[in-house]
């Protein structure tokens, strides 16, 4: 517990700036230089159409040793050891802080030297989000929040516009090529919204639906690494986020769908109609 006592006095002053430097830092000595300039033998598929890159393991490696020192008696869930090991999961289960960590969402597009990408920290304590930062490195955006106190956008306070129209609203999400129920809601849901895309980088779709260039998200696979930080941002920003049951999202991995929406009056019909 002393650790968390110690999260708690800082992480929404001194701590959560120690935070946003090292994710930087990162950033300019590891995944920038690296951009565009892999060789063949830095880039490796884990399965088909999975990559990670020498890139996403020298910033996992940075990240984990920066955040601990950061927090001590806080452990690391990271992308490419949860990869390597499953076992590493299990630290969501323990007492002890948890730094979750995406060293590089959007590793096929930074692998191809093509953008969107970015570099995703949450901090979860027993399953409860506690902090969450995004950073888009070629944009210098950094999309920040902390429980309880709001969410910041490049350093100033940021909430999401209410918006009521659900037919001019733009959506993230796949449309699955097998039929069933999650086709059928996906489809169901592009017919209600004015367009869609899909899911492109997970970070860089937070960001969007932060600053209004998207409304709705509906995501399946809930990786922790991919959407604790962007979740309580979003929801720190006065967005309305659950599953589809109405029970909030949990940083576990699960493959209950996740619905967003920019107010509850969105949420709740959206979710009338696709679970009709």
């Amino acid at each position: 517990m002393g650790a968390m006592s110690e999260f708690n006095r800082g992480v929404g002053g001194q701590l959560a700036g120690q935070v946003d430097a090292a994710i930087r830092d990162v950033a300019q000595t590891i995944v920038m230089p690296l951009f565009r300039n892999l060789s063949k033998g830095d880039i490796r598929q884990k399965r088909p159409g999975d990559y990670v890159t020498t890139a996403d393991l020298e910033s996992e490696r940075a990240l984990d040793a920066a955040l601990r020192q950061l927090l001590p008696g806080s452990v690391v869930v990271a992308e490419e050891a949860v990869s390597a090991d499953r076992s590493v999961l299990d630290r969501l289960e323990g007492e002890a802080p948890v730094w979750v960590i995406d060293p590089i969402d959007g590793t096929a597009n930074y692998a191809a030297g093509r953008t969107p990408f970015a570099i995703m920290v949450g901090l979860v304590e027993r399953k409860v989000l506690q902090a969450g930062w995004i950073y888009l490195p070629v944009d210098d955006t950094m999309a920040s929040a902390v429980r309880g106190e709001g969410a910041l956008f490049n350093g100033a306070s940021h909430t999401i516009r209410p918006d009521d129209d659900i037919a001019r609203m733009h959506g993230i999400f796949h449309i699955p090529h097998q039929p069933g129920r999650r086709r059928d809601r996906a489809t169901r849901l592009a017919s209600l919204l004015r367009s869609h895309h899909r899911i492109r980088c997970v970070g860089a779709d937070y960001v969007d639906l932060l600053t209004g260039r998207t409304q709705v998200a509906l995501f399946n696979r809930m990786t922790p690494w991919d959407h604790a930080a962007g979740m309580l941002i979003f929801r720190e920003s006065g967005g309305t986020a659950a599953k589809l049951d109405g029970s909030p999202y949990v940083p576990v991995m699960q493959e209950d769908p996740v619905l967003l929406a920019p107010t509850q009056t969105v949420w709740q019909t959206l979710h009338d109609r696709l679970e009709a």
